[in-house]
């Protein structure tokens, strides 16, 4: 029986930690923990490494997705939780890692902070405008998906040993500015990561570079 004076209950949120039992979230947090190991091997300088970290990023990145849409019992604020937290490493990913990576590749020279600014801005403005808009039709983002990003540069620093370390930093340094700008712009892009086929090409994708790369290691 209730009363005047009786209160409904109040939910209270799950504890945050909670969260990171949930496997798609720990695909997540499996990505970030390649994008440090790329941060960090870009400022070592041994960009092979860095390159697979770059890669295995987004190979994460993508299996978080795939496992949420087919993972049974998820909550809404699972759902919102890893939203979120997929979003914020994004940024990372996408967006710091490619910059510091611009940086080390220019030895740190001022000149090349301008170009850093606008990878990390550029994916901020993105993701910003994405999750207030979401998907065009439910199957086409506006403007260059930020994933390209590495998807692109592990392939183009295959061609580095072809060039000096001052042609290649500026080839480095137009196809970050070219990226950024695909990534803002008004162009419609389909979702590659919600094709069966595509995850099994980014796979194999993936697993190639990771070979060649780590042949460069050795």
């Amino acid at each position: 029986m209730t009363t005047e004076n009786s209160k409904p209950q109040e939910q209270h949120p799950a504890t945050i930690l909670s969260y990171v039992r949930d496997l798609p979230n720990l695909c997540s947090l499996a990505g970030l923990a390649c994008t440090i190991l790329a941060i960090y091997y870009s400022i070592l300088g041994f960009y092979s490494a860095a390159m697979i970290g770059m890669i295995w990023a987004v190979a994460f990145d993508w299996a978080d997705g795939l496992i949420a849409r087919r993972m049974k019992g998820r909550t809404g604020d699972d759902s919102a939780f890893g939203g979120q937290l997929d979003v914020l490493i994004d940024i990372v990913s996408y967006g710091v890692t490619p910059a510091i990576l611009l940086l080390s590749i220019g030895k740190f020279d001022l000149l090349y902070l301008p170009g850093a600014f606008l990878m990390v801005a550029g994916s901020a403005i993105r993701l910003s405008y994405f999750s207030t808009f979401g998907l065009v039709g439910g199957t086409k983002y506006t403007g260059l998906a930020l994933d390209n990003n590495n998807i692109i540069l592990v392939f183009i620093f295959l061609f580095a040993g072809m060039f000096s370390e001052d042609t290649f930093s500026i080839i480095l340094y137009a196809s970050c500015l070219g990226l950024t700008a695909l990534n803002v712009s008004q162009i419609k892009t389909p979702k590659l990561s919600g094709n069966l086929l595509n995850v099994f090409i980014l796979a194999a994708y993936t697993l190639g570079l990771t070979a060649i790369y780590g042949w460069m290691l050795l």
